[in-house]
């Protein structure tokens, strides 16, 4: 009648209602202490339970039950225990009872509620049913024995030798508690473990074997398999035994190869075992031919219908590529077709394994896979998918044009969908790749005006029509497998144009198309009309960028026509190492010397192979300890902290300026072009107090080396004016304290020495000349000095005398130092150096730490 009521009820609060009810009257009961009805209350105390309301008043009549005489009773009486109370709770079990069936009932309540201290009291009771005639009491046994082992994990030894003799049993069910209770003794106690592979493992493998091969038995049959749940537990028993131990499996390999082959996987029982079956071959100790076998048995798994085979098929097929992946390879068409698939989940793991299995045998083929589903693919998987292909071509690209063919196809198909990283990392590839520039550009002319959509892609194709649209034009660098194409100046901006009004909602590609169309003013005269049309169209833009953008690149079209051409030259190779450095949290590879270890990295660019992080180069030793820096925004400050960084000195003599009115100057905006006498070096030079947070350790004292002709005349263009900068090489002074001079740094391939000042008159400060020398047959271009000292001192760094240093000896680079040392007297100069030069155009990095100064500095 409650039962019915509950369920009669239509809102919450009516069975609510019925269950106050309910419980009222069950209180009542119970203070009367009505014996008859007590096991009827229980069992109503015992379903409102289940129904989530509170009953723990009834829990001492779980206990009057368990005492009474009749086995009705205590059925009620223990089945109230195991959902009423837990293992905080005292209570008092009889596993003595002369009734096998109370004997069994008190096994399954102990099994669900017993604690540390109850299995300490009650193991000995337990380990000697395990002996008791009724095999129902022996197999509750055995459960409640797995409880205990797991609770008291030093009672593990006394169940070894009867968990042992279990495994003889004829009963199916005690059989399977006995496996069960021996694989779980394996995992709490090593010598459980070592005892059963020497003692056991046999007896294991006999008892599948004859499971293997045993004749119908109507009450163990499932699906025409002979009791699966028992091949089961003895395939996971002997996959703990095999483990880390060659003799257990070698014992175990005919069994698990009988298993897979003559199991059948029609109905899923006979999934469920080959599953198990093949789990275990994985984990025991190597076999090859079993390995291949069961990598075989997940490749018919991914055939089959049901979604949850296939998704465990790929799961386990993620585990064996480390084991085997050529056997993983062979089902690498199967696994390409789950990729397709409907379900969601099976698409993202089929999706993980291919990127595991591509090698640079198979790149190409399962890239063009990829890319061809990636065009019909559901938008809500073209990120996934993207991502993965972007990273592959990353990572093996055998050359650049390949690299950037399969680039521009993910673009064309799921521009939208890449990260900026992405397109970010191929500008820089096609930058160092000067032999396809023309190539690149053609191409990603044809791509954008067939995917004018893709957001990305018109980034790519906007930047590169900017820097290279000449070479579209004039057909610049045509390769054999390009067909002859015809591009006009007014195509070219008509392009841009398609672009900016197909993209009014993005800033970036906006920004991006008036940069293009500044440089494109330049390279193509007859257009500059055109372009300043556009211009003008975002002077009065509400976007503050974007209005800034053409009001300044207008202005430069139309009064500043000299120098507009230097001001929109090429932008210079963009430096592939640094950037991949810095886009995986580090600077870029570099090597010590010009003989080297290198070696091949992505995108088919050849790069030095060692890593030097930043925090090695200035890891100098300084008893200060800085203060935290206020400036979150300084990464410099922050990540040196006790280093203090060498400015830039101007030559003496020279007129300084603000930077807004040299750059006034330099641009000659708003007033005539004026002859120039003297420009002040610091609008160029290398600004050490830049808090951009990317900053590499380039900008460190260093300054590139600068003419020495003074331009002067009237309207000068750009490069007269950098020409025109004029630094004046400080003399070291000589009216002091002279000292020996010292060979700072020497490798196989260069050699700098120090030569010292001192004035007497401020002995702190150490005037230093730095002499270069190359030792090696080679020519070293683009060469810098950077150095970094502790806070203590103070560094100041003035140019260099050249940038290419004469190989053999045949001639010298020379740079000037100062040195001042707050703690003169107390701590000596130490100094940090990083030699970065070129040969043959491939970057060289040296590095070292100077601590042999004199005394005295």
């Amino acid at each position: 009648d409650m039962i019915r009521a509950i369920r009669a009820s239509k809102t919450a609060a009516e069975e609510r209602a019925v269950v106050r009810k309910e419980c009222a009257s069950i209180r009542a009961a119970i203070s009367e202490n009505d014996p008859d009805y007590r096991h009827r209350n229980m069992a109503k105390l015992m379903f409102i339970h289940m129904l989530g309301y509170p009953t723990h008043f009834g829990q001492m009549e779980c206990l009057k039950l368990i005492a009474a005489p009749g086995f009705p009773e205590k059925r009620i009486g223990y089945l109230g225990l195991m959902l009423l109370l837990d293992e905080r709770q005292e209570v008092l079990i009889d596993l003595n009872h002369t009734n096998q069936y109370i004997v069994g009932l008190a096994l399954c309540a102990l099994g669900n509620i017993c604690s540390a201290e109850m299995a300490r009291d009650l193991a000995p009771e337990v380990e000697r049913l395990l002996q008791f005639r009724d095999p129902n009491v022996r197999k509750k046994a055995a459960l409640c024995s797995i409880r205990i082992i797991k609770k008291v994990p030093d009672l593990a030894e006394n169940f070894i030798n009867p968990a042992a003799a279990l495994l003889k049993e004829k009963h199916h069910g005690v059989l399977i508690t006995g496996v069960q209770l021996c694989t779980d003794l394996c995992k709490v106690s090593e010598d459980a473990l070592e005892y059963f592979r020497k003692k056991c493992t046999d007896v294991v493998v006999r008892v599948l074997k004859d499971l293997v091969n045993s004749s119908y038995a109507p009450e163990y049959d499932v699906a025409g398999i002979s009791d699966p749940f028992l091949h089961m537990r003895l395939l996971r028993f002997l996959r703990v035994l095999g483990h880390g131990d060659a003799d257990a499996s070698d014992c175990m390999n005919d069994i698990l190869a009988q298993v897979a082959t003559k199991t059948e996987s029609i109905k899923n029982a006979g999934n469920a075992i080959l599953y198990e079956c093949v789990e275990t071959i994985m984990s025991i100790e190597d076999n090859s031919g079993l390995r291949v076998l069961a990598i075989n048995i997940l490749g018919r798994f991914l055939s089959n219908k049901d979604n949850n085979i296939r998704y465990v098929a790929l799961n386990m097929l993620t585990r064996a590529i480390n084991v085997d992946a050529q056997a993983v390879q062979r089902h690498r068409a199967t696994i390409l077709e789950c990729v397709k698939d409907s379900d969601a989940s099976i698409r993202k793991r089929a999706l993980e394994l291919v990127y595991l299995l591509v090698n640079d045998s198979n790149v190409k083929l399962l890239t063009k896979e990829l890319i061809e589903y990636l065009g019909v693919s559901d938008n809500e998987f073209k990120e996934d998918l993207s991502t993965k292909i972007c990273s592959i071509v990353d990572k093996f690209s055998p050359e650049k044009i390949w690299y950037i063919d399969q680039m521009m196809k993910v673009l064309c198909e799921a521009g939208n969908y890449v990260k900026d990283e992405v397109w970010h990392t191929l500008i820089v590839v096609i930058s160092n790749a000067i032999n396809l520039h023309g190539y690149t550009v053609r191409s990603l002319y044809k791509a954008f005006q067939t995917s004018t959509e893709q957001e990305t892609l018109a980034k790519v194709a906007i930047w590169c029509i900017g820097e290279y649209g000449d070479m579209l034009v004039n057909n610049v660098g045509m390769l054999d497998i390009e067909g002859p194409v015809t591009v006009t100046e007014s195509d070219i901006i008509d392009v841009i144009d398609t672009a900016i009004k197909r993209h009014q909602s993005d800033t970036t590609i906006l920004a991006m198309c008036l940069n293009a169309l500044l440089k494109l003013s330049s390279r193509f005269p007859a257009c500059s009309q055109r372009v300043k049309e556009i211009l003008v169209q975002y002077k009065g833009s509400m976007l503050l960028e974007l209005q800034q953008r053409a009001i300044e690149f207008n202005s430069i079209i139309e009064r500043h026509q000299n120098i507009r051409s230097a001001l929109v030259e090429r932008m210079p190779v963009l430096d592939e190492a640094t950037y991949s450095g810095r886009k995986g949290g580090s600077l870029p590879a570099a090597v010590s010397g010009s003989n080297g270890p290198s070696g091949n990295l992505a995108n088919g660019v050849f790069k030095p192979a060692t890593a030097v992080p930043l925090v090695d180069l200035l890891d100098l030793s300084s008893d200060d300890v800085p203060a935290p820096s206020p400036s979150g925004g300084d990464f410099l400050q922050d990540l040196l902290g006790d280093l203090s960084l060498a400015p830039t000195q101007s030559g003496p003599g020279q007129n300084k300026k603000s930077g807004t009115d040299a750059l006034m100057d330099l641009l000659s905006i708003g007033s005539s072009p004026t002859a120039v006498t003297s420009v002040n070096p610091d609008i160029l030079s290398l600004s050490l107090e830049s808090k951009n947070s990317g900053a590499s350790l380039e900008g460190l004292s260093s300054v590139p080396s600068m003419p020495k002709q003074v331009t002067s005349g009237g309207t000068t263009p750009i490069v007269d004016l950098l020409d025109g900068l004029s630094f004046s090489q400080p003399t070291i002074e000589s009216n002091g304290l002279q000292l020996p001079p010292i060979v700072a740094f020497e490798s196989s391939s260069l050699k700098m020495t120090f030569d010292f000042s001192k004035n007497s008159a401020n002995p702190q400060t150490t005037s230093i000349k730095a002499t270069f020398i190359n030792l090696s047959v080679n020519i070293y271009t683009d060469f810098i000095f950077q150095a970094a000292v502790p806070k203590f001192l103070q560094l100041n760094l003035d140019p260099a005398s050249s940038t290419t240093l004469p190989a053999s000896g045949n001639g010298s680079i020379i740079q000037s130092l100062r040195v001042t040392n707050s703690q003169h007297g107390k701590k000596p100069l130490v100094m940090r150096i990083r030699i970065g030069y070129k040969i043959n155009g491939k970057d060289v990095l040296e590095e070292g730490q100077i601590s042999n100064f004199p005394r005295d500095l």
